[in-house]
């Protein structure tokens, strides 16, 4: 895979489509191999191979720096928290796990409840289930997570007052996953591992047709 001719559109899409639930790659993966890349382009390529490849190991590291930086702020960590539950709502896979664990927990003491958690059924075109539908969790469209998350965690960090913390702590932990993208040389595995992904994405999206 080019990774030269993928766009930022195009690599957040993937990101927002993948499956995150898949373990961090070993530090002994992650922590191998470093080196300088020899010009623009091939530096804007393993840029974003690393990052799609690499993402469960990066969001793990800033958690971890957000963590350190509100060590004396249990509130900040919850605000951390929640800021983090709401970004991962915006991932389809995680999106879609949760409502159906949430909505199998609630079945054990309220099925009528559980019933009402349930999304809407997927719209029929010409006797054909629609390829594209509205992502909900718990019954709810997608959106009233991701804004009522937000919203919490605002509230409470304006209340913590950790907002410099915040900024700070997310400032360097972006630039330290910006840092390793651009040393860390993408092995084979990486490479094998992107188009084995990319195969099943088209083949998923060729039985929908």
């Amino acid at each position: 895979m080019d990774w030269g001719n993928v766009t930022v559109e195009d690599l957040v899409h993937a990101l927002r489509e993948v499956d995150w639930s898949s373990p961090p790659r070993p530090p002994s993966e992650f922590f191998s191999r470093f080196t300088v890349p020899k010009s623009f382009s091939k530096w804007d390529s393993r840029l974003k191979c690393n990052l799609y490849y690499y993402r469960t190991n990066y969001f793990i590291m800033i958690l971890v720096i957000l963590g350190l930086g509100f060590l004396t702020r249990p509130l900040a960590i919850f605000s951390a928290l929640l800021t983090a539950l709401s970004v991962a709502f915006l991932n389809d896979s995680f999106a879609g796990s949760f409502s159906e664990k949430a909505t199998r927990t609630t079945r054990n003491f309220s099925p009528q409840l559980a019933a009402k958690m349930r999304p809407p059924l997927k719209p029929v075109t010409r006797g054909r289930p629609s390829a594209k539908r509205a992502i909900h969790v718990c019954g709810q469209p997608r959106w009233v997570f991701v804004l009522t998350c937000s919203l919490v965690s605002l509230a409470l960090w304006y209340i913590s007052c950790g907002l410099f913390t915040l900024s700070l702590a997310l400032l360097i932990g972006l630039l330290a996953t910006v840092l390793h993208a651009s040393l860390r040389t993408p092995n084979l595995k990486a490479r094998l591992n992107t188009f084995r992904e990319e195969f099943r994405a088209v083949w998923r999206n060729y039985s929908e047709i």
